[in-house]
């Protein structure tokens, strides 16, 4: 498999490229708007074709490129059935299966930082990947006071499924903002200290006395990303 992470500096944002090898087929996951001739070019010098292209989640940082992608390369674009834009080619659902060539990355709804947060795992014999969204961050797990957040949720999407995932499964969250690049569902049980609560009560009291600012582009991103991208 092909692989590769991209950063967008100006919202600390990570896309991540997969493609297979034999089909020349790719997926892509959190596209950024400004990014979208830097991820063309690496498209064409890589000689893959974008099939698909999906948001974890709708962002409120940034501006997707989803609907931009689509037009320029003919792909798909996804998001999951929770969301509320209503300009993608189709959604998908906890649990379904979405694949390029041989690539088949599983849904896996993840409730708590948006209502429409989802993370994608792609297993393999070590433990495979999982590319986490907003949910879980490395030392750190996603604010759940927008976007119909819900701290319980985001405690149930976290304990009750991505952190039983194995240990060795890499972890490649959408954002980072201080530098790290990959974690490990096992490195993240023990070094991330919102993980180390371990009762509901206290995740959803800890979660809720953040008190943090919104994003900076929250109002402009959310109306564009609901439409693919596109300014209304």
């Amino acid at each position: 498999m092909i692989f590769r992470q991209l950063f967008h500096s100006g919202s600390s944002t990570y896309s991540y490229l997969l493609g297979d090898e034999q089909t020349r087929q790719a997926i892509l996951i959190d596209a950024v708007l400004s990014s979208t001739e830097q991820t063309l070019l690496l498209l064409a010098e890589l000689d893959l074709t974008l099939s698909i292209a999906i948001d974890t989640h709708t962002h409120a940082d940034h501006i997707t490129g989803l609907g931009t992608l689509r037009d320029r390369t003919g792909c798909i674009t996804m998001m999951g059935v929770q969301a509320a834009a209503d300009c993608l080619s189709a959604t998908f659902k906890d649990g379904d299966q979405i694949t390029a060539g041989s690539i088949k990355l599983e849904a896996i709804y993840t409730p708590g930082h948006t209502d429409d947060s989802y993370s994608f795992y792609l297993p393999s014999g070590t433990g495979g990947m999982l590319f986490s969204g907003d949910t879980l961050l490395i030392r750190g797990t996603g604010r759940t006071d927008f976007q119909n957040g819900d701290a319980e949720q985001q405690y149930h999407s976290l304990f009750g499924r991505l952190l039983k995932l194995p240990d060795t499964c890499a972890v490649y969250p959408a954002h980072d903002y201080k530098g790290w690049t990959v974690s490990s569902i096992g490195e993240e049980k023990c070094n991330n200290p919102r993980l180390q609560i371990n009762t509901q009560v206290a995740y959803v009291s800890l979660m809720n006395s953040l008190n943090l600012p919104d994003p900076e582009m929250m109002d402009v991103a959310v109306p564009a990303n609901q439409a693919c991208g596109f300014s209304n």
